[in-house]
């Protein structure tokens, strides 16, 4: 039987569909010809593999003899970078016995909204190849019947287009400014102590350790987006910031010990194209750290992490014995910033990770922005008798349930970071006051 195939160049925005992808990296060639094929060697990312051998890159490695072979379900997805944004013209599909009945092509310019090229129903495996006229970096097959009890298996993946990269646009150009920051800042004050964990814990109240809890002033065990959105009352500068932020209490001879001065949080871009930054999604939580680390483990953790410090004394990846009177220990730790486009909240966090050489990994393509907690205490002179209540000195972590004004953090992040300015809290650069600011000396938003 012939495949049904119906064709629409409507755009889709269709959630990411990621979850444990495997991710492979190598070179992609291409010439200004038509019909170049583009796909050979890139990128490459799927929902499961069936073995180590029969992962994604074999279905792109020009080789007829190897093959991606997917787990034993039918919504299974592989998908590859192309490297850069190309004008397409086909996709050629090589199949294995064990074949997909229906799928989906699509592509997308940024890995997130996706446009569907084919739409087929009844497949019937072998070769097949569809025409495409569509412009895009990503390119992916997203499988939801099999004809087989097996997965879906592809012996080769290919993509063709002109080899000639489209232009993607020009990024806002201030050319009187040097770019040196693309950050903006989000500052709290101590809100309470608590030993509850509405991540880890929900619904649990003391089942945690103690807590430290800046932000939202109602946040406890039992607390929610939804919960945080409907009480107001926040310790941060920005009343329009509702979002719970915590961390494990310090203790000073067994005591805990209240910060004394506003925290830092910093909102930053993570990768090195700060322009692809795009606001948190509402209801968006997650830890950064790990309460288990090792000494090792904590210093070479994948973000900038400037461990403990004070006065002149800097990272140090153990608390100091001993700071200068009158100076206050203070941390500075990164959390991950690239989301997977589709969970609001993971197990473990797996739903965010970490940038990889300036760029998201394929597995989590949606660059939100980079936190920066930096946390200070007033501790100083002998601190043999200070800990964290989480463990050892390398059990560092924090927590973030995102409850921003959409639109407040949309303008922020757009004026601030993908703008490349060192902002305050209400979305000002001292240093180039011609850029304006977010809102006014009230907090309110000023019109664009």
């Amino acid at each position: 039987m012939r495949s049904r195939v119906r064709r629409t160049l409507a755009g889709a925005a269709v959630g990411s569909l990621i979850a444990g992808a495997a991710v492979a990296a190598a070179g992609t060639g291409a010439s200004a010809e038509p019909g170049t094929l583009l796909s050979q060697g890139g990128l490459t990312a799927a929902s499961s593999s069936e073995a180590a051998n029969l992962g994604p890159r074999f279905a792109v490695d020009g080789d007829p003899a190897t093959r991606w072979a997917s787990e034993p379900s039918d919504d299974e997805w592989l998908r590859v970078d192309l490297g850069a944004s190309y004008a397409l013209d086909r996709i050629d599909l090589d199949w294995e016995a064990a074949y997909a009945t229906d799928f989906t092509l699509q592509v997308s310019q940024d890995g997130t909204t996706w446009t569907t090229v084919a739409d087929v129903t009844d497949g019937a495996g072998g070769d097949q190849s569809f025409p495409v006229t569509a412009t895009g970096r990503y390119v992916q097959l997203v499988a939801s019947e099999r004809a087989t009890h097996y997965g879906y298996s592809l012996w080769e993946f290919q993509v063709f287009g002109d080899g000639e990269p489209a232009d993607p646009g020009d990024p806002p150009e201030y050319p009187d400014d040097e770019v040196t920051h693309h950050e903006f800042q989000a500052n709290c004050t101590f809100s309470h102590f608590g030993a509850d964990d509405p991540i880890v814990f929900p619904g649990q109240p003391g089942a945690s350790h103690l807590h430290t809890f800046i932000g939202n002033r109602s946040t406890d065990a039992f607390t929610t987006p939804d919960s945080l959105d409907a009480n107001p009352a926040t310790s941060c500068t920005v009343p329009h910031d509702r979002s719970a932020y915590w961390y494990p209490a310090l203790t000073e001879g067994g005591e805990p010990v209240a910060p004394d001065i506003p925290m830092t949080v910093y909102y930053k871009s993570g990768i090195d194209d700060y322009t692809r930054v795009v606001p948190f999604p509402e209801g968006l939580r997650f830890v950064a750290g790990d309460m288990m680390a090792t000494p090792d483990e904590f210093r070479d953790a994948p973000g900038a992490v400037e461990g403990w410090e004070c006065g002149d004394s800097a990272h140090n990846w153990s608390i100091p014995d001993h700071c200068a009177p009158g100076t206050e220990l203070n941390i500075r730790y990164q959390a991950p910033s690239c989301w997977d486009g589709e969970r609001l909240y993971a197990d473990g966090s797996a739903h965010m990770a970490y940038p990889v050489a300036g760029q998201c990994p394929m597995s989590h393509p949606v660059a939100v922005p980079m936190l920066e907690f930096k946390i200070a205490w007033p501790v100083d002179g002998d601190l043999t008798d200070v800990a964290l209540v989480s463990g050892s000195d390398q059990s560092w972590h924090y927590d973030f349930v995102n409850a921003w004004d959409p639109e407040v953090l949309r303008r922020l992040v757009e004026h601030c970071i993908n703008g490349g300015l060192q902002c305050d809290p209400r979305g000002y650069d001292l240093y180039k006051p011609h850029r304006g600011a977010v809102m006014d000396e009230d907090y309110e938003l000023i019109d664009p």
